[in-house]
């Protein structure tokens, strides 16, 4: 008998399993068939929205092409798949795709019961209200009485009925399959209200024929920490996938960008020598090469960069930083050390 089934019979007499690195899993089925599948938003501007060129961009998407990076140097070796919120987490259950990263938010019974796990938070939100300025309405609590377009089978349904019962509003629910479908019913004068997530409040208004009609209350009724889910099951994925994120946040935390990435690989700082590969072997333990974080960055830049070209004041989406900013600027993004 091998040496190596030895050493397994002997793991399990302990009650302990062969090392993940030593189990087929999610990244060796993503390097032998070549590409990564990513399922992904429909069409929501700043995080998921293919253009007329074909290509897909956003904070989501920039994940996928991160996470890419880090397996095949390449940010395009990816297979988008569009899902719909009622589909969005049976592809990840039935495996279809390798990670969702689709503005979906971790709760508890998500993470607890429904067979997947969340990596990280990459865009910290809170649900609010978009109405027509012309029904002089200022904040939440003056809905009373109002018709709300919902997107179905999500926590924003959930949380809608939570904030109304609270507060013993009467409201009417309109219900509907898709984010395009309630809006476009708030836009045509169906009902008084949408909502959803701020973020998708925003991303939506821009598709309108007239968004300075519309305004976004200021009340949040909720917490939406918006990340990736990956099945249960792989901790080796799961980790790779933690990892691109807190390689992209430490990046941002060090000054390392995508324009000066390579000059970096000069640099004395420990910190920075240790994230772009130069000293250390931090790419093994997640069954990559040692420069899989340089590619990252190379690639797809930090994850402040991602965050200003896709939802930040440099996009047409305008988001400030707020609660996504670094935890060394007030934010909750907080980069783990990479040693």
């Amino acid at each position: 008998m091998k040496q190596a089934s030895l050493a397994a019979i002997g793991l399990a007499a302990i009650g302990l399993s062969t090392p993940a690195s030593a189990q087929s899993g999610t990244l060796d089925r993503v390097k032998a068939r070549g590409e990564l599948i990513c399922g992904n938003h429909i069409a929501l501007p700043g995080f998921g929205l293919q253009g007329p060129d074909g290509r897909w961009a956003g904070l989501d998407i920039d994940l996928c092409r991160a996470v890419s990076s880090a397996i095949f140097n390449d940010p395009n070796k990816i297979k988008f798949i569009p899902t719909t919120p009622q589909m969005r987490f049976v592809v990840v259950q039935s495996g279809e795709v390798d990670m969702l990263a689709r503005n979906a938010t971790y709760t508890m019974s998500r993470d607890t019961s429904a067979g997947m796990s969340w990596p990280i938070i990459n865009y910290f939100d809170g649900q609010g209200f978009m109405v027509r300025k012309s029904l002089g309405v200022s904040e939440a609590k003056g809905l009373s009485g109002a018709s709300i377009c919902v997107t179905q089978g999500t926590t924003t349904e959930l949380n809608l009925a939570d904030f109304f019962r609270a507060n013993n509003l009467k409201y009417e629910i309109i219900g509907f399959a898709t984010n395009e479908e309630g809006v476009k019913a708030l836009e045509a004068g169906r009902c008084d209200a949408f909502t959803t997530d701020s973020s998708g409040l925003a991303a939506e208004r821009l598709k309108f024929a007239k968004p300075d009609d519309f305004m976004i209350l200021p009340t949040l009724i909720s917490r939406e920490p918006l990340g990736p889910a990956v099945k249960r099951g792989d901790e080796s994925w799961f980790n790779l996938v933690k990892w691109t994120h807190y390689a992209m946040l430490n990046a941002e935390e060090l000054g390392v960008t995508k324009a000066n990435v390579d000059e970096m690989l000069k640099s004395t700082n420990p910190e920075i020598k240790r994230l772009l590969g130069v000293e250390g072997k931090f790419g093994e333990g997640l069954g990559l090469s040692n420069d899989w974080a340089y590619r990252i960055i190379k690639h797809v830049g930090n994850y402040g960069e991602s965050f200003e070209r896709n939802v930040g004041m440099g996009s047409k989406l305008q988001l400030k930083r707020g609660l996504n900013d670094l935890a060394s600027k007030g934010g909750l993004q907080y980069p783990h050390p990479i040693r």
